[in-house]
């Protein structure tokens, strides 16, 4: 990571809409099939909602039918943190943002076997998508190659 400082403050959590604070904030999911992301295909770069932290390049992204945004694999692994949630009488493994501790979602053993085999199955309302041409403007300019090198994998 850069020497970017990524942090929760009052004032985004203000700009949240309610749907992105029940969910990053009191753990909340979204419909499947309805996340503003769920078929976003532009090459860039997913990051935290609320602290704006890097999470997820477009390359890692796949569709895996679940209905919510998939990714192989976070940024860097020190972007997240996993917790175990036995909430709705189940074991699963809930995924947070270390940054902004917003919730984002869920991490399962089902993914791309060609890959990492994980499917972080991750809420739209917790993410804001920064397409490539954008990123430079935006602040994050030093994840430009490390999208692009990616994106010439895939």
């Amino acid at each position: 990571m850069t020497g970017t400082t990524w942090t929760k403050t009052d004032e985004a959590l203000a700009r949240l809409s309610g749907e992105q604070y029940r969910i990053t904030q009191e753990n909340g999911t979204e419909r499947p099939f309805t996340g503003a992301l769920l078929d976003e295909k532009r090459v860039g770069l997913f990051v935290d909602i609320v602290s704006g932290a890097p999470l997820f390049a477009s390359a890692d992204k796949y569709e895996s039918g679940c209905g919510w945004p998939s990714f192989t694999r976070p940024i860097t692994p020190d972007v997240l943190r996993e917790l175990r949630d036995t909430s709705h009488g189940m074991t699963r493994t809930e995924v947070r943002s270390t940054h902004g501790d917003s919730h984002l979602g869920h991490v399962f053993p089902d993914g791309p076997r060609d890959s990492t085999g994980l499917r972080y199955c991750i809420n739209s309302a917790a993410l804001r998508f920064i397409p490539l041409e954008e990123m430079d403007a935006e602040g994050y300019g030093a994840f430009i190659a490390l999208v692009q090198a990616g994106c010439e994998e895939s």
